[in-house]
């Protein structure tokens, strides 16, 4: 038995995006109607390739992208996803406009984001565990401060062709296992150092069901020995560099965890990170990664925060700054000056605009089947058609956030499969927002002011 340790963060199911693979683009650029996780927005997706192609070419410098259109049309989504075409690995860091005027400098919050979104991939020869899963259990603890049982740990078996071997990994470890969703069939590598874990793909063969589409690709079976030396990169962030950096230098006045040195990261400690970045890049050991910074909600910027980002489109380290809004022409944040979606004119000539349009329900439906499969609901045609009339009439979000509540629902019945009945019950128990308002306005005698 090998035991293996290291910090990780917490567990956590599929997130509201995590079945996007890519722009779903064909060979010439165009968009497939279904594709890489998406559906629909056809246009928005292909121009939204072209910019990949530009950011791969090195041709955007000094501009970015805004992506316009009503709430609720993939406008994230569509961000996600042109990072995803850049590669596996580039950096992807979301944050709303509104959150940046609440507990801290705005500017420094959002040099942050940008640095967050600069990666620097890195190569080294290291040990790793890599072999297909044949088996997977995870070891629960009940804890008296906790409801639900914890994992504690894992116990995993990986296969060669050659060899197979059973580790048992510490509780960080198989957190990311859980949060990966890593399933027997998979194939997977675990660094034996760090213990970080990467989804390499489905083993060829060893799936238990066949689909005609599906997410992850298929790969061979590794060969040799489980445990092995390979070549090995990694990507860290200029932010962790710099928070690395200002760590060292308050070092002599005691301990200073990761989260005192990021408030306490300099424009020293950046200029330093940068010189030992370009250090790396001269001797070959790095290259640096384009992510991608999204800001959702761009109207809520101000003419400040306006101001250094178009600064941040020129400078040498520059992620894909993609900003998104739902506004006309509104007025811009702290002034009386109404403009095109709240933002100067001058930012806006430098920046390429794509725009989305509301889903119809064909394509509303295929979302939903989508969204069912990656949280692992099981629906039933009837209540698949019936979400989707939701969906259409109220509004696609309002859809998807009833997926689990109705397999609770259905699950209280002591069923595994997502009935009408469940649906319609979910929905008495949530209200939609304009059902909220109605509530609202009814009783607004009785509400405080």
């Amino acid at each position: 038995m090998v035991e293996i340790r290291v910090a990780a963060p917490r567990p956590s199911r599929a997130h509201a995006h995590s079945h996007i693979r890519g722009l779903g683009l064909d060979e010439n650029g165009k968009a497939r109607k279904v594709a890489d996780g998406l559906v629909g927005q056809e246009e928005a997706r292909e121009a939204a390739g072209v910019i990949v192609e530009m950011v791969r070419e090195g041709k955007l410098g000094g501009r970015g992208v805004l992506i316009v259109g009503p709430p609720g049309t993939g406008k994230t989504a569509i961000a996600l996803a042109m990072a995803r075409e850049l590669g596996e690995d580039t950096p992807f860091v979301a944050i709303n406009a509104g959150e940046l005027y609440f507990g801290g400098d705005k500017i420094e919050r959002l040099m942050q984001a940008l640095r967050k979104a600069i990666g620097v991939r890195i190569r080294e020869v290291r040990e790793v565990y890599e072999g297909v899963v044949r088996e997977l259990e995870f070891l629960r603890e009940e804890t008296p401060i906790h409801p639900y049982p914890v994992i504690e740990g894992a116990r995993i078996t990986l296969e060669t062709t050659d060899e197979s071997l059973t580790l048992t990994v510490g509780p960080e470890i198989a957190a990311q296992l859980y949060e990966l969703r890593i399933r027997e069939g998979d194939v997977i590598a675990i660094d034996a150092e760090t213990g970080a874990v990467r989804l390499l793909g489905r083993g060829r063969g060893r799936a238990k069901r066949r689909f005609d589409l599906s997410l992850i690709r298929e790969v061979e079976i590794p060969e040799g020995r489980v445990k092995k030396r390979r070549e090995f990169t990694r990507v860290i962030s200029l932010h962790d560099i710099d928070m690395t950096i200002a760590a060292q230098r308050v070092a002599f006045t005691g301990f200073i965890s990761f989260f005192e040195a990021e408030r306490g990261i300099t424009s020293e400690d950046r200029k330093r990170a940068d010189e030992l970045v370009k250090k790396w890049i001269d001797e070959g050991k790095a290259e640096i990664v384009a992510g991608v910074m999204f800001i959702d909600d761009a109207h809520l910027l101000d003419l400040e925060s306006f101001a250094f980002l178009t600064k941040a489109m020129e400078s040498e380290f520059a992620p894909v700054i993609v900003l998104a809004t739902n506004r006309g022409i509104t007025k811009i944040r702290g002034t009386d000056i109404e403009s095109p979606h709240g933002m100067p004119r001058d930012l806006l000539d430098r920046l390429l605009i794509i725009t989305t349009r509301p889903y119809t329900k064909e394509e509303i439906k295929e979302i939903l089947r989508i969204r069912a499969d990656e949280e692992e609901v099981a629906l039933s045609e009837e209540a698949l058609e019936t979400l989707t009339e939701i969906g259409f009439n109220k509004s696609l979000r309002y859809a998807i956030q009833l997926l689990e509540p109705s397999r609770i629902v259905a699950l209280r019945r002591g069923s595994t499969k997502v009935e009408v009945e469940d649906v319609k019950e979910a929905e008495k128990l949530f209200a939609d927002l304009k059902r909220s308002v109605r509530l609202v306005e009814k009783y607004k005698d009785l509400m405080l002011a």
